[in-house]
Formats: structure tokens, sequence, C-alpha cells
């Protein structure tokens, strides 16, 4: 089978992802406010959380973790949500829709732009964190950049998917906190899973940030990958999959 008949049979056209993906990092890195949100804020928010433990370093060793499987959520979602809908408002993306070009080429061509800028967010906190923060961890840094980046691409997914339903900037931000706050609330960082109320107990395990959250305090606590890692990093990876699938479906012509 030849290359061009494979490249027809895909469900997307690589080419028109990887050009939107370029496009869509052009215009990110032409916004200040949008390239400071996303690398920035994020070592910012761990340098504040290491000054507000100074003189506690069991709770900063306990929370540094866990704070990886939720900023990256929150950061991206906001950037990746105002950025699609800011294509609405300016018409780019009626004007792509109108094109041959299929729903799954934009949304996995957003996903590839934000994934790249997921990996550098996820490499500066982890080394901020672990260098001059002196966070110490047992497991391997690099665990920990595997759990922002599934953070982020969980915040992209959410940030597209409810674009699709905001009407303007302001809508997508009052999203957060229907979507996204609750799961920072009942994610076990405030209060251990099994403490909670029975009901609060069973939303926290459908909440995605929970296993974000989980799953980093695995990456500090053990030596090497364990079982309960790999299962919640698969689930967060499920969960991308899925809100991605469904934002593509929400895409309108």
């Amino acid at each position: 089978m030849s290359a061009a008949t494979l490249a027809e049979r895909l469900p997307f056209s690589p080419t028109i992802t990887f050009a939107t993906a370029v496009r869509v990092l052009q215009q990110i890195s032409r916004d200040r406010g949008s390239t400071a949100l996303l690398l920035v804020i994020p070592c910012m928010l761990m340098v504040l959380l290491k000054l507000m433990f100074h003189d506690s370093e069991q709770t900063f060793e306990r929370v540094g973790p866990q704070v990886f499987g939720i900023f990256p959520v929150i950061v991206m979602y906001l950037v990746a949500s105002v950025s699609t809908l800011r294509e609405r408002t300016t018409g780019t993306a009626e004007r792509l829709l109108t094109m041959p070009v299929r729903r799954l080429d934009i949304v996995l061509g957003y996903s590839l732009a934000f994934t790249f800028l997921a990996l550098l967010q996820a490499v500066l906190s982890t080394l901020l964190s672990v260098g001059p923060l002196g966070l110490d961890i047992k497991g391997p840094a690099y665990l920990l950049m595997v759990i922002a980046m599934l953070g982020a691409l969980l915040g992209l997914a959410l940030g597209l998917l409810v674009s699709a339903f905001a009407r303007n900037e302001f809508q997508a931000v009052q999203f957060l906190p229907a979507g996204v706050l609750p799961q920072f609330l009942v994610c076990g960082l405030f209060v251990p899973h099994e403490d909670m109320q029975g009901a609060l107990s069973g939303i926290a395990k459908i909440m995605p940030m929970t296993y974000a959250v989980q799953a980093a305090g695995e990456a500090a606590d053990h030596t090497g990958i364990t079982g309960l890692f790999v299962r919640d990093a698969s689930l967060i990876l499920v969960c991308v999959i899925l809100v991605l699938v469904a934002s593509a479906a929400t895409l309108k012509r």
C-alpha cells in the first residue's frame, strides 16, 4: 500500500493537522500573555507554594508533587478555551470549517500544538521543583513530568470541549468553577478519599483530576513505577481521548 493511499484512508490528514499545529504555536508565541500563563505561571505557583510552607518542609513534600496533577489542568484549560474561542470570534475557525478540512484535523492540530507546550511546561516546573526548590521525591523526576503533561492534556481537552458551548471568552471562564474547581476540592489534596463522606468519595472516583493527584503521589512515594501509577495514568489518558473525541463531534460546520 502506497503512502498516498494510506494517507487517504486515515480519519485525518497529517499535513493539515501539522499545519494547524504550527499555526496555533505561531499565534500563541505572539500572545505574550498566553505564553506567560502557560510557561511562567506554573513555576511561579510552585515558588509561592514553597514560600507558603517554608517552615513546614513535610507539608511541602506532601503537597508539592500532588499539585503537578492540578496546576497544569487549570492553566491549560484557560489557555485552550480562550484561544479556541478567540479563533471563533475572529472567524478563523469558521473559515477553516468551510474548507475541505475534517473536524478531527483541527482538534488533533490543537492537541499537537498544546502537547508541545505541555511538555515545555512540565519540564520547566519539574526542573524548578526538584532543583532550586528542593522538592524531595523517591521516584524518578520524569514521572512527575508525565503527570504534568497528562494534566495539561486533560485541561486542553476540557477547554476545547467547553469552547464549543461558550459564546465568548467570559463564558468559557465561567465554566471553570462548574467543571474544574469541584475536581480540585475532592481530588484528595485537602482530605484523603477514605475520610470523605460517602457521596463525596463516590464523586471523587469519577473525577479525572483525582487520579492525576493520586498518580503524582505514587511517583513521589515510591522508587519505581507502580501498578497504581500505571492504572491512574492510563485512566487520565483515556479521559483525554474521550473528551477530545467529544470535542471533535461538537465542532459545527
